[in-house]
């Protein structure tokens, strides 16, 4: 069995969506080596997901070998085991950079953070996105030139900075503005919210598997009333041109 203490991949839902497509290896196989619900995996294979990620070939990034692939194929009670940890980033002076990709969604991970957020101070936020002051004012002002098509998205979700900074900036300005005992409240606020989200997507597919075996169950309804006519039709051997037996 992994121990509790073995890396995870350097993106697990990437490389979680990578495994489920192109691997015959269990849901509970590959969410115990990415770390992640099983219920997330089973979203990501039934497209139910409500963010879509590009797949990462953990094999190729060096994580996993595949032998290991193999193995866990074969057996599916294995554990596959982490062959190269990833290299741990860590922040260095100056500003974050980002992705020319990544760069328009800016606003949108401002945006998310002065209305969930607004004890953060505007120089952490320019610290944990990578943005300027004024970019910031302006959103907030509602005078940025791009405002009307704003729309304020989680900066976790749109990969502009990881969980982990996010809730140690937010509970630094929560701690600063006196109001500690609340530090955990975004953090539960999360949880909650992914909890809600893996709920529904199970009653969702919940409902599909039941209106399938409803459908399948009315197809052969009609299907045995049709052979029956039929046979019926067979034992009065009815002429179909004089109409009588």
């Amino acid at each position: 069995m992994a121990t509790k203490d073995q890396p995870k991949p350097l993106m697990p839902h990437a490389t979680a969506t990578w495994l489920v497509d192109n691997t015959a290896l269990s849901f509970e196989q590959i969410a115990e080596f990415c770390g992640l619900h099983i219920l997330e995996v089973q979203a990501m294979a039934d497209d139910l997901a409500g963010s879509k990620y590009t797949g990462r070939d953990p094999v190729h990034s060096g994580e996993l070998t595949q032998g290991e692939i193999e193995k866990g194929q074969a057996d599916p009670s294995y554990s596959l085991k982490m062959h190269k940890a990833p290299v741990e980033v860590t922040r260095t002076k100056g500003p974050r950079y980002t992705p020319v990709s990544k760069r328009q969604d800016k606003p949108d991970g401002i945006a998310w953070i002065l209305r969930n957020h607004p004890e953060v101070s505007d120089a952490q936020i320019g610290k944990l996105i990578g943005t300027t002051r004024n970019t910031i004012g302006a959103i907030r002002d509602r005078s940025h030139w791009n405002i009307q098509n704003i729309t304020p998205k989680d900066p976790v979700t749109l990969g502009l900075c990881s969980q982990r900074e996010l809730d140690a900036m937010v509970a630094k300005a929560a701690k600063r503005a006196g109001v500690t005992e609340d530090a955990d409240a975004p953090v539960k606020s999360e949880r909650n919210d992914r909890e809600k989200l893996i709920e529904e997507l199970r009653a969702e597919r919940d409902d599909k598997a039941k209106a399938a075996g409803e459908a399948a169950q009315e197809a052969e309804a009609e299907a045995w009333l049709a052979r029956k006519r039929e046979a019926e039709a067979e034992e009065q051997k009815i002429d179909p041109e004089s109409g009588f037996i």
